[in-house]
């Protein structure tokens, strides 16, 4: 172990926040030893803005929840924890860990139980990362490194503390958090762990809660180089682990989402990790509907059950929140919405709880490459920063063009149903046949010299030209029998 001054480090009590130094001098106070450890100390160190910090301390969590009191609550069972309260700031704070007196694993080697405490000695030797096994201590502005760390933060390296396969057995999620730290960090992965990191190995994650894994997948998709780990959960076989019946391949659709996606993250814009689950999904939600209209179902009744399908699949590698779920079947309803709106509706449509969402996933598709969107994603993006009267204009012209469209669909179908009719049945009536009743029809003279004809035909049959098979001849007469008519009104 090598005690560093904090100072040639990169580090100082200015760049920490109030509610750490808070909760490390309450302990402090308490009698307790107490650090920073972790993620904050490693960013702090790398120049980059930690997301929150952890404390570890020798109090087990009874002896915190009596210095906190009210502000302290218990949490976990497999890794028990305590999460403290200053003001709003919330501050995990760990106690030091020892190797379990009798190890209570899973077939696979996967720890059940984690709570015998120990030593800050013993706690180093049961953390993952080197790069996550410094421990700062701000108001004595030292830093313990038990492991030369600092070293493998300069080399910018990513180095499993102990053999890798005991450790990814001990914890299979350590496989997610390597790749995780490797696209943050921008690391290299040591040459120990790719020897190992084999889909067989991956093969570990299958035994893990698919609740936590959810939180995981969370994890990767608000990190902010989401496009950067894609990739590598491929190469490595997590991809397989993770989703079900998605193809291990990144359509243009899936890569500039996740671009958008750090882009907001870099900014300082809010996401819902759920609108990258909607866009993961999409391509198995499209075949699924497609599916369901073969067989005859309404659109309306094949997009609900598509969507209860996908998401019941997916439950079986990470389960998705009842509300994350809504969320993305409400996205992938809006499609159809956004696509062909009635006019009427229009502006209702844009103060829809769910319109912001559903029109960016449209933007990203069209801009993505895909047809289908007809343009609708750039007509919304523009309506959106139109003044009243041009949004009236703009609506009444997608009207007519909305019109216009459904006619040339109707003329376009009775075109083809023309084809298909002339082709599949054969006419009743010949051609030269309508053309001979036509000429007749068209004929002045044949109307004004019917009665003519008739006295002809009667003169040819009395002089025997029209002989016994002309049609004349075979029409029968019927007599009608008068006394049966009755004349006059009846009751």
């Amino acid at each position: 172990m090598q005690t560093l001054h904090a100072s040639k480090c990169g580090l100082s009590t200015a760049q920490l926040p109030s509610s750490i130094l808070d909760v490390l001098d309450s302990l402090t106070k308490a009698g307790y030893e107490a650090y920073i450890v972790g993620g904050g100390v490693r960013d702090l160190m790398l120049g980059l803005n930690p997301k929150d910090f952890d404390a570890v301390t020798n109090a087990t969590p009874a002896q915190i929840k009596d210095v906190f009191g009210r502000r302290c609550r218990i949490i976990g069972r497999r890794f028990e924890l305590a999460h403290v309260y200053s003001g709003r700031e919330l501050i995990e704070v760990a106690t030091f860990r020892a190797p379990p007196k009798t190890a209570v694993t899973s077939a696979a080697g996967m720890i059940l139980r984690d709570n015998n405490w120990g030593t800050i000695e013993q706690d180093f030797a049961r953390r993952d990362f080197s790069i996550n096994a410094m421990y700062y201590q701000p108001r004595k502005s030292e830093v313990l490194d038990f492991c030369h760390a600092v070293d493998d933060i300069q080399n910018k390296t990513l180095r499993l503390l102990g053999d890798p396969t005991l450790r990814f057995e001990e914890d299979p999620v350590r496989m997610l958090r390597t790749l995780r730290f490797a696209a943050k960090l921008n690391f290299s992965i040591d040459p120990d762990i790719l020897a190992i990191f084999t889909p067989q190995m991956t093969q570990l994650l299958r035994d893990v809660s698919p609740h936590r894994l959810y939180d995981e997948s969370q994890k990767l998709f608000t990190m902010g180089h989401l496009h950067r780990v894609m990739p590598m959960l491929i190469k490595f076989g997590i991809w397989e682990q993770l989703f079900a019946d998605i193809p291990t391949e990144i359509t243009p659709f899936m890569e500039r989402a996740a671009k958008n996606t750090d882009q907001r993250i870099q900014i300082g814009k809010t996401i819902n990790p759920a609108f990258f689950y909607a866009v993961l999904l999409w391509k198995p939600f499209l075949e699924r509907c497609h599916s369901y209209l073969a067989k005859g179902v309404a659109p309306a009744e094949a997009r609900a059950q598509a969507g209860l399908d996908v998401l019941k699949r997916q439950a079986t590698r990470t389960i998705i929140p009842r509300f994350a779920e809504t969320f993305i079947r409400e996205v992938w309803e809006m499609q159809t919405r956004l696509l062909n709106p009635k006019p009427q509706q229009i502006e209702a449509l844009s103060s829809h709880a769910r319109f912001r969402a559903g029109f960016d996933f449209l933007l990203l598709r069209e801009k993505s490459g895909d047809d289908a969107t007809q343009g609708m994603g750039t007509w919304w993006d523009s309506y959106q920063t139109m003044s009243v009267d041009e949004k009236e204009r703009a609506i009444g012209q997608y009207n007519r063009q909305r019109a216009k469209n459904r006619r040339k669909t109707a003329d376009v179908t009775l075109v083809e149903d023309t084809k298909n009719t002339a082709t599949s049945i054969e006419p009743l009536v010949k051609e030269s046949e309508t053309r001979n009743r036509r000429s007749r029809k068209s004929t002045p003279a044949s109307s004004s010299n019917d009665f003519r004809s008739r006295n002809d035909q009667r003169a040819k049959l009395n002089t025997g030209e029209i002989n016994a098979d002309h049609p004349i001849m075979k029409r029968k007469r019927v007599q009608r029998d008068l006394s049966q008519v009755v004349f006059g009104p009846t009751q």
